[in-house]
Parts: structure tokens; C-alpha cells; sequence
């Protein structure tokens, strides 16, 4: 059974003011996205869900849907602030959403086979895909795992950067903290700072990029800990439900097993606009050595 490929793109609506991570950043006008389905194909991925919010399907479709229409299978699900299990309503005022724990469960009904999930607008690399296709052939149901980044290659030139560093024994995710300043100082020393207090790193811990792997049985998870969630912070106006903190808590509890799958291979995403002429020669490198054909898609 291939895997699906599950992209988080709710939020493209809303964080840019229009679908602007559709700026061309490849040498042919290539987007990010293209890269990661161009992947995602390469490594065997069946089938691409796109979460996404209704107001804008139509836009979303016609930008983005339609061109890997011919490519691969394309299905779409809706995240939405007021859909939400029985017994809970949306507060009065909410408007900020839930967060990518329910852009997954949105895919519920949609998707019925190993699976991975990634942000819209990041650059994971083809190794990313490969080693987690390989991933879920051997994976047992239950199980997850997750594709971990050296710290030092996902960091920006621009300004600092928050990631969940991961702790890991035997191969298994045991923790992650939450690093929401990292930055190179003038001296070349990456660092994060907590309390205005400056801690060294050494650019090889591994961090989560927000590229996980579950097996099916995790939706049933997932409903279960989006009631236990709503139950304590449903009234609220801005708490969010993210990945990291589900996994967190299925770890703690001895709910699954997270395999973690490092990568060698450099992450990019346009953290700050001044980042994406970076992003633009580094893709470019990449075709001029090989690693991509001169164009991205085969023409007629």
C-alpha cells in the first residue's frame, strides 16, 4: 500500500495575505511545494491530501490543486474552526485555529494507509521522502516516526529561529523541547537564549522540521486527545493543539513508539523575505549538480 502524503496548507490563506508561498523559487519557477510532491512521487507516495480551509478551495484548486492533477492523486480536507466533536461549541470570538493536531484529524475518513505530514512551505529534501517511505514498510501499526534535522542545517542567516529539539533513546523519540530563540552569534557559536541567558549549542542536535510518520490507528488517537484537549482549554481564545505536544504526550504515555529518522540533508523555508534569494541559489545548485533534472516536471 503506498503512503499519502498529507500537506498542511490552512494556513497559506492567512499567514502571507494571499497563496504568496507560491512565489517562484526554482530556476524554472518552481515553488517549494512542487519540490516536496516532485519528492514525495520519487519515493513512492500514492496519493497528496491537501488541508486546507473552505474559504479559499476555490483559489487553492485552481493555483495549486490542478497542477499535480496529471501527476499523482490529489484530495483535499477542510480544517475549520467550528468543526469540533460532539458536546463542545466554538466560543464566542475565536477566530485564531486550533492548530495542526486538528489539520490532521481533518483527514479522517480521507486517509487509510501509512501516512506522512509536512508544512506547506518548507524544503525537506528527497532524502526526507525516501528514508520515510522506506519507514513505513517495516513500521509496525501503532508505531510513528519522525525525520530529524541537524540543527545547523536548518537555521537562518536572517535572524534567529524557534525548533523543537529532540532527545532521543534507542533510536526513539523521548522528548522535545521547545528552543523558540536560536541564532548564530557574530562569533559563528549557535546559541539559544531563555531568560535573556545565552546557552552554546553544538549544531548537531537533531530537531523536529514538523515531518512526522503515523500509521492509520492514530486518528482514533487523535479524536480522543482533541476531547481531552477541548475539555481543559476549549473556552479559550488563542490556545492552539499542536503536533509536537500530542506526540509528547503519546510518548509519556506509552501510547507509541517515534522512530527518528535523521537526515543529512539541509532544510530551507523563507523564515525572513530576505531569505529567499538563499533558497533560490541553493535549489539552483542542486539541479546544476544533478540531484534535480534541469527542469522539475517533464514538459508535454
Amino acid at each position: 500500500m503506498k503512503p499519502t502524503l498529507v500537506i498542511m496548507a490552512a494556513g497559506m490563506g492567512s499567514r502571507y495575505g494571499g497563496l504568496k508561498q507560491m512565489d517562484p523559487v526554482g530556476p524554472n519557477g518552481e515553488t517549494l511545494l512542487e519540490y516536496s510532491i516532485h519528492d514525495a512521487i520519487q519515493a513512492g507516495f500514492g496519493k497528496i491530501v491537501f488541508v486546507i480551509r473552505s474559504d479559499f478551495e476555490t483559489e487553492f484548486k485552481e493555483q495549486v490543486g490542478s497542477r499535480f492533477a496529471d501527476k499523482i492523486e490529489v484530495q483535499y480536507a477542510f480544517q475549520a474552526l467550528d468543526n469540533l466533536p460532539d458536546g463542545f461549541n466554538l466560543p464566542e470570538g475565536r477566530t485564531k485555529p486550533w492548530g495542526t493536531g486538528q489539520a490532521v484529524l481533518a483527514c479522517k475518513g480521507i486517509v487509510n494507509e501509512p501516512f506522512a505530514v509536512q508544512n506547506a512551505d518548507d524544503f525537506y529534501g528527497a532524502e526526507a521522502y525516501q528514508t520515510i517511505a522506506a519507514e513505513f514498510a517495516r513500521m509496525p501499526e501503532g508505531d510513528s516516526c519522525m525525520v530529524g534535522y541537524l540543527t545547523r542545517n536548518t537555521l537562518s542567516p536572517n535572524g534567529f529561529v524557534s525548533r523543537g529539539i529532540c532527545g532521543s533513546t534507542d533510536g526513539y523519540l523521548s522528548s522535545i523541547i521547545e528552543r523558540t530563540h536560536i541564532e548564530t552569534n557574530p562569533a559563528g557559536t549557535i546559541q539559544f537564549i531563555e531568560n535573556d541567558v545565552a546557552t552554546d549549542m553544538t549544531g548537531s542536535e537533531i530537531c523536529s522540521m514538523n515531518f512526522w510518520g503515523f500509521s492509520p490507528s492514530f486518528f482514533q488517537t487523535l479524536e480522543e486527545k482533541f476531547v481531552a484537549f477541548l475539555s481543559v482549554k476549549g473556552q479559550e481564545m488563542k490556545s492552539e493543539w499542536y503536533i509536537p505536544e500530542i506526540v509528547d504526550d503519546m510518548i509519556n504515555k506509552a501510547q507509541t513508539r517515534i522512530k527518528v529518522l535523521s537526515s543529512d540533508g539541509k532544510w530551507f523555508g523563507v523564515t525572513y523575505p530576505e531569505d529567499k534569494p538563499t533558497v533560490v541559489a541553493a535549489l539552483q545548485a542542486m539541479h546544476d549538480a544533478g540531484q534535480y533534472p534541469p527542469a522539475l516536471w517533464e514538459k508535454g
